[in-house]
């Protein structure tokens, strides 16, 4: 009867299925790491008390069509940007329109990590010995801060100079060119000098050089003193933590100060 009615198909032999969690666990560590190899990811769920042997996480990775550590994909621009942030000071030119239809320019740099926003002149003639003696004004003006610098990111212009990039150079600076016609290559840049259009420009009629220069001074101010930021959890710039969190609301008014104009608000309790 053992023998009729057992069913030993239904037994399972081997080795238990490998848990979706540990798979998923896998997965990710070696899209997040791509230069590590099967024997280095399955240390890592070791480490955290999942023990799986390498063949296993071998498998896991070949069903996936993850190929092995050496001929996987690299990081991305983007990934290499996070992750030399620290280091990246980038460069880029804005213009604007004045009233009687003159063309400006302003040579406006960001850097990456802090995401301080530095315009350092404005011109109608950007010439290659303008814009160098802008890059001697902002590493002065940086400092100190020069030290934790290890690249400027800038395009291709012709209003850049061997000059341009000797100033750099100078403070320990490697100068990295992007692609040609792939603005994306300097997205912190391109995307800091879309928020000034949007916010700025866009809603102000400028008179002249001098009325351009007083406008994006007061918003650089504000860029870097006051306006939150997502990559920084809603800190600006030149802020270490938030303020202290105010539970009584209903005691405490909050003033607006107006900025060109009541074009921009900032907003703080009165003390």
């Amino acid at each position: 009867m053992a023998r009729k009615w057992d069913h030993p198909a239904r037994r399972r032999t081997g080795r238990p299925p490998t848990r979706a969690a540990v798979k998923t666990l896998i997965l990710r560590l070696a899209r997040e790491n791509p230069r590590w190899g099967h024997r280095r990811i399955q240390g890592e769920p070791a480490r955290l008390g999942h023990h799986i042997a390498h063949s296993t996480v071998w498998r896991i990775l070949h069903d996936a069509g993850i190929d092995p550590a050496p001929r996987r994909d690299g990081p991305t621009w983007r990934e290499f940007l996070t992750a030399q942030a620290q280091g990246i000071i980038a460069a880029d030119f804005p213009h604007l329109d004045t009233v009687p239809g003159r063309r400006l320019y302003a040579l406006a740099f960001l850097e990456h990590h802090t995401r301080r926003l530095h315009i350092t002149g404005v011109t109608a003639h950007p010439t290659q010995a303008w814009t160098t003696q802008q890059a001697r004004n902002l590493t002065a003006d940086l400092g100190h801060r020069t030290e934790s610098l290890r690249f400027l990111l800038r395009d291709r212009d012709g209003k850049y100079s061997q000059t341009f990039d000797a100033v750099f150079q100078g403070d320990d600076l490697r100068v990295i060119k992007s692609a040609p016609q792939a603005p994306r290559m300097n997205a912190h840049c391109e995307r800091v000098i879309g928020t000034i259009r949007r916010e700025l420009l866009d809603h102000i009629l400028i008179t002249g050089e001098t009325h351009a220069r007083h406008v994006l001074k007061t918003y650089e101010h504000h860029y870097n003193r006051h306006r939150p930021h997502q990559a920084r959890h809603q800190l600006p710039p030149e802020a270490q933590q938030h303020p202290a969190a105010i539970h009584d609301l209903d005691t405490r008014r909050v003033r607006r100060t107006c900025i060109l104009g009541c074009l921009i608000n900032e907003y703080r309790h009165v003390a």
